[in-house]
């Protein structure tokens, strides 16, 4: 097997090694020295490997590629990291440099005639034979979950000669360590040496340390980094440098000396921060890998190394708790809220002997008293979580502990600029005092995308929040952290009209807990309410593009109680949460109705206010309550108005939005053809939008709502292909586009009703569950009742009465008032057909005609036609409600409403009905000549249930 080539000078192999001469020169492989007439010359540990690559090909080409993967094996490269050791060959060769030729683009080789001398193995240093000196400690436990930490280090380690082990107090940095050095790969003979250094006060001590861990007797002489240097010399060394951050700088001199001067030796060093000295490679310790958020499988728990190390030291220490599901959830739990630090685990499962996990869970928010369990071998910074983070910030100076205090506002993600806010005056050159923490390890740093993140762990959070209210220094920097996110989403609600949502949510999203901090602190008895209000109204995008209905409702609600009427912005702030509390009272369940006067509020203020912009969303919401509360001529009126104003817009959105206000309206109102001219207006337009969804100021994706109702209303015109198509890539769209409630209403209004009435169950079922799923993960409460009352519907319709009908009852009366809005019109249709089947006709026919009653009386005409033939077949089932006539009779009228509307698939299915009440009857030709009638209108949708259904109908009628 291979061994790392980085680590060959520290491999103890028997036999014969060569030297390679040509003319005065030499290279050693047993000194790794190049020699020129016997005198060694300089040339770097890394230009020594290449050097002894190209030599050993004895004139052969050696490629870049092969260059670097020998010579840096397991860890990229760029290519000119090659090209600067060339250089180095190059230079030491200096009046020969031409023998090391290049082949431009494919790689290098050495030229000359070099010949071997073999140097037997007795005749190395004595040192190299005697057994390696090691004073790594054993273990006293297993170190769970760090195997491929191991490895890793490893790695670096035969790539570089420092590898620093850097990260925040308890994350195992120590731990590490010592177990890579207890278990080195095969070969390696070199000197295993740990230097402690946490018990150091005074960094003019670390040599003299160092020293006396190295068996260096020093005599007369200096202790210095220089002196530790010539008594190393060539031994193979590997030297672990343990808690250098309170000696930091001492602890780098020694080290740069000591790699610059001894080719045998390298180093890894465990800090808070790195040494940042030349050739130093920086390995951020990971946390212990924890479960994700949406994790949901107790049985895969043990997988993740967080609730491995929880369980098996819980065990260790005589905890006996059962493994089901309740424990697992706890301990995931635990292990979250830890941020998977393994000495904050462990003082958490030290509690398992005398707690249960759930207990345990639920006492973290008091960790610093709760976690104090640690064991007694170990140094006093580590028996209590409040010592590790106590040594910590100790260490700081004044402006960095300062400045940590203030980021213990912030929960979760903050950027730079919300730091810098919230420092205020207090010090100087933030960004330095932040970068400082950053590298201490006390805050974290993402760097990817356009502006870098910053984090604190739960623990450290937790530690500088409570040093931030024991100073008494929380109030200001809460108001402070309050008005930066009233100007950080100023521009937010614009935004949603131009970013896709993903983007937007990329910008904004992750700051939603930072809000929420905020306003707590704003409505608080110390806080200042009318800044509250402001930043209430400011977030009002995140809610939504979120879909979180309920924390809206409740948000905005607090805020225009709270609201000072005498504040010179009150009437806008007011405007503005009216329209954002009308919004999230739309899709409630049990208090729609109340959305109605928000909305009203919103307009007056807004025509008071002169402003445009609130105008058309008060009257786009008062046309959707309308439409929501059956006022659908009120509606018609609402949409007209809009389009006047928008008349001249030059705004693609509005205009758009107009012509969808329309669309929407007259659909349900059963104006099919005109509807289709305007949904196909809009999305004419669609060009005009940015290319991906985004949720705009009307609060929701405008392509993806046009896109239901043009399936819908193609469908009612019998363009069932068309449909199918539409709603197949709405649904695709709205998977991916990340706004919850567009997605459901695209599920809810268009895939599940549209394949429901195609006859393509196993589709509507799968569209059914994504729907329950989704509103379970977001409380979108109306469309889970409507997708609860669908599944019983699917349930019914395959032919499982006695199960899906008490389903579709069930959700039907939870829904309450809410069962009156249009998307309910098709379940209560459903739940009248399900009746008769179930032999409760009298039942069917009540509820058939309580929904005609309703839809006559509000000119809710889109489902009409469907409602009639319903009763007609309801009337023709066996029992004393069957009469011919009457059924005769409602599918007449049905017949009229479809054709009406020029709803062509309501047509045909009533055709399907007479043509059976005719052939029941023995008019054989009257029933072909109905079916005909309409099939023959269709031009696609030929493989749905319906048409299969009537061509199966005529096939058997004949000619």
């Amino acid at each position: 097997m291979m061994k790392p080539l980085g680590l060959s000078k520290m491999m103890a192999e028997p036999g014969q090694r060569p030297v390679y001469i040509c003319a005065e020169w030499e290279i050693d492989l047993v000194k790794r020295e190049l020699r020129a007439t016997g005198e060694p010359v300089p040339l770097g540990g890394r230009a020594f490997e290449i050097l002894a690559e190209l030599v050993q090909a004895q004139g052969r080409l050696v490629t870049k590629n092969d260059l670097t993967e020998r010579v840096w094996r397991g860890v990229f490269v760029e290519e000119s990291a090659l090209r600067v050791h060339i250089a180095a060959i190059r230079k030491a060769l200096g009046p020969d440099r031409d023998m090391l030729s290049t082949t431009v683009g494919r790689g290098y080789r050495l030229l000359g005639a070099w010949r071997i001398q073999h140097m037997d193995a007795a005749l190395q240093s004595v040192a190299t034979a005697l057994p390696p000196s090691v004073n790594i400690p054993s273990a006293s436990f297993d170190l769970i979950g760090r195997a491929a930490a191991i490895a890793h280090l490893w790695r670096l380690l035969s790539a570089y000669r420092v590898v620093s082990l850097v990260g925040p107090g308890g994350i195992g940095k120590t731990a590490l360590a010592l177990e890579a050095a207890r278990t080195p790969p095969p070969g390696f003979a070199a000197d295993r040496l740990l230097v402690e250094l946490a018990a150091l006060s005074d960094p003019k001590l670390v040599c003299s340390v160092i020293a006396g861990v190295l068996g260096t007797k020093l005599e007369g002489e200096e202790i210095s980094p220089d002196s530790i240097a010539r008594a190393i010399g060539a031994r193979p060394l590997l030297l672990i440098l343990d808690n250098c951050e309170h000696v930091i700088d001492a602890v780098a001199q020694v080290a740069e000396l000591v790699v610059s001067r001894c080719s045998g030796t390298i180093i890894v060093a465990t800090s808070l921060e790195a040494l940042r000295i030349e050739g130093e490679h920086v390995y951020r310790v990971p946390p212990l890998g924890v479960p994700p958020e949406a994790w949901l499988e107790p049985a895969c728990a043990s997988a993740y190394s967080a609730v491995e190390l929880f369980t098996s030291r819980a065990r260790a220490l005589g905890s006996s708790f059962s493994p089901d599901e309740e424990n697992i959830g706890a301990i995931v739990a635990i292990c979250r809220r830890l941020d998977g630090i393994p000495l904050a685990i462990e003082f958490a499962a030290a509690r398992a002997v005398m707690l249960s996990p759930p207990k345990i869970a639920a006492l973290l928010d008091d960790r610093f008293k709760f976690l104090t369990t640690g064991r007694r071998t170990a140094l006093p910074r580590q028996q209590t979580l409040r010592a590790t983070l106590d040594w910590s910030y100790d260490l700081l100076p004044d402006d960095e502990a300062w400045l940590l205090r203030q980021l213990g506002i912030f929960v979760g993600e903050f950027q730079l600029d919300a730091v810098i806010a919230v420092a205020g005056e207090g010090i100087g050159d933030v960004t330095g005092h932040l970068a400082k923490l950053v590298a201490k390890s006390l805050v974290f740093a993402d760097v990817h995308g356009d502006s870098p993140h910053y984090r604190l762990l739960d623990i450290t959070r937790a530690y500088a929040s409570e040093k931030l209210h024991a100073g008494e220094e929380y109030p200001g920097a809460a108001r402070r952290q309050a008005r930066y996110y009233i100007g950080f989403f100023a521009n937010a609600d614009a935004d949603s009209e131009v970013k896709p949502q993903a983007e937007w949510l990329t910008i904004y999203g992750r700051h939603i807990d930072n809000v929420r901090t905020s306003l707590d602190w704003a409505f608080s008895s110390g806080g200042d309410s009318q800044v509250g209000a402001a930043l209430t109204a400011a977030a009002v995008p995140l809610w939504v593009q979120l879909s979180l209905l309920s924390e809206c409702r409740e948000r905005t609600e607090l805020a225009l109680a709270r609201l000072d009427p005498t504040a010179a912005n009150a009437p806008r702030l007011r405007m503005q949460l009216s329209a954002a509390r009308g919004w999230s009272l739309m899709y409630g369940v049990g208090r729609a109705r109340e959305a109605g006067p928000a909305w009203a509020a919103t307009l007056q203020l807004a025509e008071q206010l002169n402003d445009r912009d609130y105008l058309l969303r008060a009257l786009w919401g008062l046309c959707i309550d309308q439409l929501n509360n059956g006022e659908f001529r009120r509606a018609l009126e609402f949409a007209h108005r809009f389009t006047e104003v928008v008349a001249d817009s030059g705004n693609p959105v509005e205009r758009m939005m107009a012509d969808r206000l329309l669309a929407t309206t007259l659909h349900y109102l059963g104006d099919q053809r005109r509807a289709h001219h305007y949904i196909e207006r809009t999305l004419s337009r669609l060009s005009d939008l940015a290319a991906k969804p985004q949720v705009i100021r009307f609060r929701f994706d405008l392509r993806a709502s046009a896109r239901y109702f043009q399936a819908r209303i193609l469908w009612l015109l019998g363009l069932a292909d068309q449909a199918l198509s539409v709603v197949d890539r709405n649904v695709e769209e709205g998977r991916t586009s990340g706004h919850a409630l567009t997605f459901c209403s695209g599920l809810g209004q268009g895939a599940c009703p549209i394949a429901f009435l195609a006859g393509d169950l196993d589709a509507a079922e799968r569209y059914c569950t994504m729907l329950l799923e989704h509103t379970e993960r977001h409380p979108i409460r109306l469309w889970n009742l409507w997708a609860r009352a669908f599944r019983g519907m699917l349930i019914s319709r395959r032919g499982d009465l006695a199960t899906g009908l008490p389903l579709l009852r069930k959700a039907l009366e939870l829904a309450g008032e809410a069962r009156f809005l249009p998307r309910f019109l098709l379940p209560l249709g459903e739940l009248a057909a399900c009746l008769g089947e179930a032999g409760q006709v009298s039942q069917g026919l009540a509820t058939a005609d309580e929904a005609l009653a309703r839809c006559e009386a509000r000119d809710e005409g889109w489902y009409v036609a469907e409602l009639w033939r319903i009763k007609g077949e309801l009337l023709l089932l066996p029992g004393e409600c069957r009469s011919t006539i009457s059924a005769t009779q409602a599918f007449d009228r049905a017949f009229e409403v479809a054709r009406s509307q020029g709803a062509l698939f309501w047509e045909l299915r009533t055709a399907i009905s007479v043509a059976r009440l005719r052939m029941s009857e023995g008019h054989p030709a009257d029933a072909r000549h109905v079916l005909a009638s309409a099939y023959g209108k269709f031009t696609e949708g030929f493989e749905t249930a319906d048409l299969r259904d009537g061509r199966a109908m005529m096939a058997k009628l004949g000619s």
